[in-house]
């Protein structure tokens, strides 16, 4: 099914098979230049005029005025798109490519799975959908005859002891089903304001690809 999906998305155009992805970009570098920040001396104000309390740069009485710049959202095709470098590590990655044809997502419609599915991924130069979208970490919750709380079968006297098990599924978590709830187009816009958040990734490797699952497990078995 994956395949044909595959061969339908081509045929329509809406991927590219044989491209390959290019470089990945970092779309939060303009808004985090030392120039532009220095300009708009982010962080150093006293006081914070009308005309800049918000993003919408006039002032509070000027509506007529307040209209936000259209955004353009048109991109290269799935597979031949840059990658976008994640915001923060383990931030989702936002979707570098156009995706006409492929949103909304429905309950019978999930485009997306036809390129990042993990067996699929690497064959079209897709991220992959990471281990973490494939389990559950909501451990079963009832009550015992004493009328005391349950997790996983075990009576606990306070909820917030209980440990996050992570439970290993053979196919995608219901709950992760809707990509487009975490991940989203990206219009080509300049930003109203500077950016003075800087990432601190582990390695450049944590860019582009997720141990959300690990760092989660880390000290729980």
């Amino acid at each position: 099914m994956l395949k044909q999906s595959l061969i339908t998305m081509a045929a329509l155009g809406l991927i590219s098979v044989t491209a390959t992805a290019g470089k990945v970009v970092n779309i939060n570098d303009a808004a985090s230049s030392t120039d532009r920040i220095a300009k708009e001396d982010l962080g150093a104000k006293k006081v914070i005029t009308e005309e800049e309390l918000g993003l919408r740069k006039v002032d509070l009485y000027s509506e007529d005025k307040a209209s936000p710049e259209e955004g353009k959202f048109t991109r290269a095709a799935a597979g031949a798109a840059d990658r976008f470098e994640r915001a923060y590590t383990n931030a989702p990655p936002m979707i570098p490519h156009d995706v006409e044809g492929l949103l909304p997502i429905t309950k019978g419609n999930n485009a997306c799975l036809g390129c990042h599915m993990p067996e699929v991924a690497p064959s079209v130069k897709a991220t992959a959908i990471p281990a973490s979208h494939f389990a559950n970490f909501r451990p079963a919750t009832g009550m015992a005859a004493d009328g005391k709380i349950t997790k996983e079968g075990k009576e606990v006297d306070n909820t917030g002891d209980f440990k996050t098990i992570v439970k290993k599924m053979n196919k995608l978590n219901p709950a992760r089903f809707n990509c487009s709830q975490c991940h989203a187009p990206q219009a080509d816009i300049d930003t109203l304001v500077g950016n003075t958040f800087t990432p601190d990734f582990g390695n450049d490797e944590q860019k582009v690809k997720s141990n959300l699952i690990d760092v989660i497990n880390a000290g729980v078995k």
